[in-house]
């Protein structure tokens, strides 16, 4: 019964043992073994089961594959003294594990050493140079629309650059890579994320803005108020020409009727002129005779002839 004890505690320690001096290398890992703090041998980078002193040298891993870095975005001042927000990123690996262990032991810190190098040498970069310098790439004329061409800020826009936006991003490039190599660091790409204005010159870039779109606004409304005269001008002159037509048309079509007028009255005439008259008289009576008006004549007026004659039949 102790035997049995016995050998199982030997198995145990025994696969606790092999289990502590094993060890496995992924794909995407390097390894790096130390011995009380110090490394031993070189890096690891072949995949595959290891073998290692159980319970006294330890196994530390770093990624094989390509690496981000972000940094915080930076308020740097450019060369004409304009404030600006600069936010960078770059790509890079670990390509002397030993190197790395040594100088930085582990990611975390490796991110503190590139936040140093690279802002550093973004600040740097970027004070020497122009805005006009970190937003466009090339001179090459460029085309905008009626809009823009309003705006007037034509004396930015032809502004010439003699290094552009890329150039100066490989620049910090070039500068970084060396110094962040001394770390066993490798750096890949640094680019230019996003570059903005600071708050108080955002704010005057928004009233500019609001500025010339409230320039074009007017400008369209004065065409619009114009082109509305025009459209009215045109209408009314429209509407004068149908009106004297019509009325010349209507004066002609009365002229004509008071002219059959006239001649029906003519034809009457002169087939009963005695009847005529007596027509003609009595619309007048119609028109003067009535409550209203007092007429005061002598009995001897042709106004009351045909009185006269009533009486005397």
């Amino acid at each position: 019964m102790k035997l049995n004890k016995l050998i199982l505690i030997i198995v145990v320690l025994a696969i606790i043992i092999i289990a502590s001096a094993l060890y496995i290398v992924g794909e995407r890992q390097q390894v790096i073994i130390t011995q009380f703090g110090d490394p031993i041998g070189g890096a690891i980078t072949n995949a595959g089961l290891h073998l290692k002193i159980p319970f006294i040298q330890k196994v530390h891993y770093f990624e094989k594959r390509i690496l981000e870095w972000d940094g915080d975005p930076k308020q740097i001042p450019s060369s004409d003294k304009r404030y600006i927000w600069i936010d960078t990123f770059s790509r890079w690996k670990i390509v002397d594990p030993l190197q790395f262990y040594q100088t930085t032991r582990n990611e975390t810190f490796a991110h503190s050493r590139l936040d140093d190098i690279i802002s550093g040498t973004t600040r740097d970069i970027i004070s020497s140079n122009s805005l006009i310098e970190l937003v466009r790439n090339s001179n090459r004329k460029m085309t905008f629309s009626e809009e823009f061409e309003i705006a007037l800020i034509q004396d930015i826009i032809e502004e010439p650059i003699d290094i552009g936006r890329s150039k100066i991003a490989d620049k910090i490039f070039e500068i970084s890579s060396p110094l962040v190599a001394e770390y066993g660091i490798q750096l890949i790409d640094v680019k230019i994320k996003r570059i903005n204005y600071v708050q108080e010159v955002r704010a005057k870039v928004y009233e500019r803005m609001i500025s010339e779109r409230n320039k074009i606004a007017a400008k369209y409304r004065s065409e619009g108020q114009g082109n509305s005269a025009e459209i009215l001008g045109k209408m009314q002159r429209e509407l004068d020409q149908i009106q004297s037509e019509a009325y010349k048309t209507a004066q002609e079509i009365k002229g004509k009727a008071d002219a059959n007028a006239i001649k029906i009255y003519a034809n009457a005439y002169n087939r009963d002129p005695g009847f005529y008259e007596f027509l003609k008289t009595l619309e007048t009576y119609e028109s003067t005779i009535d409550k209203k008006n007092t007429l005061i004549m002598t009995t001897d007026s042709d106004y009351f002839k045909y009185f006269k004659n009533i009486e005397q039949k």
